[in-house]
């Protein structure tokens, strides 16, 4: 059974740092009925793969995968692969799928932790390949992982932590997997469902919008180059500018802080606001963000539905193809107010 609970957190600047971070249990699974329910029969081996770290060959189809990074289970899932072990980033708990997930587990896979992952599990589990293709991209996590002796697909070649996009990671997986035919099929499914999305809504064109994170400790507003924003710049939408300016070129992260003195900066065509760790009423019962002008004339959204909130925080093929279904006549709507 699968559980729904907040989405995982990490937002790089100011009072929202590090809230982006979820912790995984630790249950165990995988073993040798997992590997007769699955026997990878990928082709195109042995194949080498360019990431962060220099290139990474996988001399032949793995049967014993691990998948560290964040959604990386859910993708190699799509692929047909069933991963052994598996981080749980979203904390959604249980075998850590979310509701946009069709695929199961046959066996429910070892979980091995997130930020801080459980070396002595997974070398138990005895990987042929490591996928941590969303991830922190540290020298000393890699460095780690690599001391198995199994291949490690991490973050791309000149990729930062955690913006691994989501046709990065599938094209990683694809291919580490076997399975590039089929990741191909699914970037392609995708990639027609956002052009669709584009032409039903000409009104997204060159709008404004501003995705706002409401924290236990702050607010914040995340930035061009996250998946979030991502998402919506597919759809047609900008950007807030006045966001953007507060971004520090010399750094690197998800989002920027937002002070009680700026909620201004919250104003756009279409506010976009995300509960990080809180309930939903501690944004909606926030007399700042009533006062926004977008909030005001109905020009926003407020994701209430964790379903929603995750699917987008996942910045998945099968996450994102979620979440347009479910964002996009919400956005059109508070458009139309």
């Amino acid at each position: 059974m699968r559980r729904a609970v907040s989405p995982v957190r990490r937002v790089l600047a100011g009072s929202l740092a590090g809230a982006l971070v979820a912790l995984a249990g630790c249950t165990t699974g995988g073993g040798e009925a997992q590997d007769d329910a699955q026997a990878n029969t990928g082709t195109g081996f042995p194949v080498t793969i360019g990431t962060a770290f220099g290139d990474v060959t996988i001399e032949q189809a793995p049967q014993r995968v691990v998948a560290l990074g964040w959604s990386d289970a859910e993708v190699a899932l799509a692929l047909g692969v069933e991963p052994v072990g598996v981080a749980d980033w979203l904390d959604v708990g249980g075998d850590g799928l979310g509701p946009w997930v069709e695929q199961d587990y046959t066996n429910s896979p070892a979980q091995l932790g997130t930020l801080e992952v459980n070396m002595e599990k997974v070398a138990e589990l005895g990987p042929d390949l490591i996928l941590d293709t969303r991830a922190s991209g540290d020298q000393a996590r890699y460095d780690r992982l690599s001391e198995l002796g199994v291949p490690v697909v991490s973050i791309p070649e000149g990729g930062e932590n955690y913006f691994t996009d989501w046709e990065q990671q599938l094209d990683l997986i694809g291919k580490a997997l076997g399975k590039q035919d089929q990741a191909v099929q699914l970037r392609d499914d995708l990639e027609a469902k956002f052009d669709q999305a584009v032409a039903d809504h000409p009104e997204f064109e060159g709008a404004t919008t501003v995705i706002a994170a409401r924290s236990s400790e702050a607010w914040g507003a995340y930035v061009s180059g996250s998946n979030r924003i991502t998402f919506m710049e597919r759809l047609g939408f900008t950007n807030s500018p006045q966001v953007q300016e507060l971004v520090d070129q010399s750094a690197t992260g998800f989002s920027v802080p937002i002070s009680d003195e700026r909620f201004d900066l919250l104003d756009a065509d279409l506010t976009i606001a995300t509960p990080v760790g809180v309930e939903p009423s501690t944004i909606s019962d926030d007399p700042l963000y009533q006062s926004i002008p977008s909030v005001r004339e109905g020009r926003s959204v407020l994701f209430t539905d964790k379903s929603i909130s995750r699917s987008f925080a996942s910045a998945s093929v099968l996450g994102t193809s979620y979440a347009l279904d479910v964002t996009v006549p919400l956005f059109a709507d508070a458009l139309a107010s």
